[in-house]
């Protein structure tokens, strides 16, 4: 049985602990034992395709989360963080054929942020369900029933 990764930047890491409780709970909540689930934790953001690119590559997930936030700053880094990683994370879904979920968060503000780790906006809690629904979906192409 395939398991699912997550990778998780610790950059902004008061948030991105936030995203990955959620994350974590939410698969939990679904009926998912933590055995199936593979936490990574890189540097920053500009990390994470390497990791998941990795991860796909194995074969042995069957979608990988990628949790982090890209803050913006007064210089335009950010912008070129984000772009990239973006970017590198569609490529390397297609490429290994695994659903990437975009979890990252590219806020303007540090309020803006925190509103994204709870409730109606808990975007840890949507990364999980899409994975969850695109590892099914995933099977259900593999097995011939979709």
């Amino acid at each position: 049985m395939k398991k699912i990764a997550i990778v998780v930047s610790r950059f902004n890491e008061e948030v991105t602990d936030r995203l990955l409780a959620s994350c974590l709970k939410t698969f939990e909540s679904e009926g998912w034992a933590r055995a199936r689930l593979k936490v990574v934790h890189v540097p920053g953001g500009y990390e994470i395709p390497w990791a998941v690119a990795e991860l796909a590559r194995t074969g042995k997930y069957a979608a990988v989360v990628t949790l982090g936030c890209v803050l913006k700053g007064r210089t335009p880094q950010n912008d070129h963080i984000a772009r990239s990683l973006v970017q590198s994370l569609h490529r390397i879904s297609l490429d290994a054929r695994v659903p990437v979920i975009l979890g990252v968060l590219t806020p303007n503000t540090w309020e803006q942020a925190m509103a994204r780790t709870k409730g109606a906006l808990d975007r840890g809690k949507e990364a999980a369900l899409a994975a969850l629904e695109m590892a099914a979906l995933g099977t259900e192409i593999h097995h011939g029933t979709a």
